[in-house]
């Protein structure tokens, strides 16, 4: 299986009737956490990642719901019952990302914003956000796809250099993001919530 990605931007909130709609989609138990956010817009987030992660098993794998979702002992999900299926998810404001693959896969996508100034002159040295967020999605990127998380890859000596099995993705204005996977990404589909044929609309 090639690997294959998805992003949205969600450039407004869910609708009573969407989060009705795919909140059946989550895993038991990440469905039971966001139940109890009081904030439609906390939930926001989530609930389109999972929806991504449907929309790509279904047309790629022809599943109609979700398998079971484990996570390793450093917290990595993976398909217990389809262990040559791997794939991610990353949200942050206003995006989301998703990604499968048949080899181990990491995807992160953040939304450039202010950073303290001790942490720009230790990771960026241009000084800029959009580079500290450049550098941060493919730590976070590559730490998700070994399951090392993103504290071992910052201490790494080679964290600045480091790019193996790395690609940063165009997705949208004022957003970083990068897959970590071992074979170059066939596709990368972006959507909006409005969009003809959006992730939302594809549920529906």
């Amino acid at each position: 299986m090639p690997t294959r990605l998805r992003a949205a931007l969600l450039n407004r909130p869910l609708t009573p009737a969407e989060e009705t709609a795919i909140l059946p989609i989550l895993p038991p138990a990440r469905r039971a956490r966001l139940l109890k956010m009081q904030s439609a817009e906390k939930r926001r987030e989530p609930l389109c990642a999972y929806t991504l992660l449907l929309s790509l098993v279904n047309d790629f794998c022809g599943w109609q719901t979700l398998p079971e979702i484990a996570l390793t002992p450093s917290g990595k999900p993976y398909f217990p019952q389809h262990p040559t299926v791997h794939f991610n998810l990353s949200h942050t404001g206003g995006a989301v990302l998703a990604g499968i693959s048949d080899r181990p896969i990491g995807v992160d996508i953040q939304r450039v914003r202010p950073v303290d100034k001790g942490m720009l002159e230790r990771y960026a040295p241009s000084g800029t956000e959009e580079e500290f967020f450049r550098n941060w999605v493919r730590w976070e990127a590559q730490g998700k796809r070994t399951g090392e998380g993103i504290i071992t890859r910052l201490h790494a000596a080679d964290a600045l250099q480091d790019s193996s099995f790395y690609y940063p993705l165009e997705t949208f204005p004022g957003y970083a993001a990068g897959v970590a996977c071992e074979t170059t990404p066939e596709s990368l589909v972006l959507w909006t919530l409005d969009d003809p044929g959006s992730v939302l609309e594809w549920e529906s």
